[in-house]
C-alpha cells in the first residue's frame, strides 16, 4: 500500500511538472517576427532630370545609371549626372542671361569668355566638360579604337599601349580637381593634356589649345564613392568604359574644322 501511494505521488508530480513546462512554453516561447527586408534605395532615371530654362540643356544619357557597373557604380553616376552636371548647367544658364554670350554655342562661349569672371568660366567649363565626358563613356565598351583614330594614335604614340600608358601617367600625376584630355591641337595633331578645376583646352588660357575628343573627370565626385583615395584604380576602370566609336567620331569632326 505504501509503495502504491509513493507511485501515485510520483505520477502526480510528473503530471504537475509537465503542465508547468507547457505553461512556460506557452508564456515565453513567443514567435519573433523576422526583420523586414531593407528597402533598396530607389535609383532615378536620367530622362527625368532636366535643367532650368536657358541656353543649354543636359546631354541625355543613352543608358541607365547602373549600366557602367562595376567600373562606375550607379550611385556615382546618378550623383554625378543629376547633381553636379545639373548644377553646372543651371548655373551657366543663369550666369549668361543678359550677356553677349547668351545665344552662342558652348564652344563659342568657351573661346570668347573672360577667364576673370569665375561664374561663367567655371560653369561653362563644368557644362562642356561633363557633356563630353558622358558622351565618351558607355556600357559594353572599352577595348581599342578602330579605323582612322587607331591609325593616328599609333602614328603619334607608337602603339595603342603607349598611348594608354601616357594618358594614365598624365592622370595619375594630377593633384587635386582636374581633367585629362585627348585633343586635336591647332595643327591637327593628337595631344594629351590636362587642365585644373573646370578649365579645358578650348579656353584661351589653356597650355595646349585644341578640340577635345576624349575627357577624363578627375574630380573626387567622379570616383570617390567607388574607389576612395585609389584614383589610379578609377583611371584603369575608365578605360573599360571608353566609347571609342564616339571618340573616333569626335576625332573625324575635329580634323574637319
Amino acid at each position: 500500500m505504501k509503495k502504491l501511494n509513493i507511485l501515485l505521488i510520483n505520477l502526480l508530480l510528473v503530471v504537475f511538472l509537465t503542465s508547468c513546462n507547457k505553461k512556460k512554453l506557452t508564456e515565453y516561447n513567443v514567435e519573433v517576427p523576422l526583420p523586414e527586408v531593407q528597402e533598396k534605395a530607389v535609383m532615378g532615371i536620367p530622362d527625368d532630370v532636366t535643367a532650368n530654362d536657358g541656353s543649354f540643356q543636359l546631354e541625355k544619357l543613352t543608358y541607365s545609371y547602373d549600366a557602367l557597373a562595376p567600373n562606375i557604380s550607379g550611385s556615382t553616376m546618378e550623383s554625378h549626372y543629376s547633381k553636379h552636371y545639373l548644377t553646372y548647367t543651371n548655373n551657366l544658364n543663369k550666369a549668361l542671361v543678359g550677356t553677349p554670350l547668351e545665344n552662342l554655342t558652348i564652344e563659342e562661349v568657351l573661346e570668347k569668355l573672360d577667364t576673370s569672371i569665375p561664374e561663367i568660366r567655371n560653369n561653362a567649363g563644368g557644362y562642356y566638360n561633363h557633356t563630353l565626358f558622358f558622351k565618351c563613356i558607355a556600357p559594353n565598351s572599352g577595348g581599342e579604337p578602330k579605323n582612322i583614330l587607331a591609325e593616328e594614335l599609333i602614328k603619334k604614340f607608337g602603339s595603342f599601349d603607349n598611348f594608354t600608358t601616357a594618358f594614365k601617367d598624365e592622370a595619375t600625376k594630377q593633384f587635386g580637381s582636374s581633367w585629362v584630355w585627348l585633343v586635336v591641337d591647332k595643327s591637327g595633331n593628337l595631344q594629351i593634356t590636362s587642365t585644373q578645376n573646370q578649365d579645358n583646352p578650348l579656353m584661351r588660357n589653356a597650355l595646349i589649345q585644341g578640340t577635345p575628343i576624349l575627357a577624363l573627370d578627375l574630380w573626387e565626385h567622379a570616383y570617390y564613392l567607388d574607389y576612395q583615395y585609389k584614383r589610379k584604380n578609377y583611371v584603369d576602370a575608365f578605360f573599360n568604359v571608353i566609347n571609342w566609336k564616339k571618340v573616333g567620331e569626335n576625332y573625324e569632326e575635329a580634323v574637319k574644322k
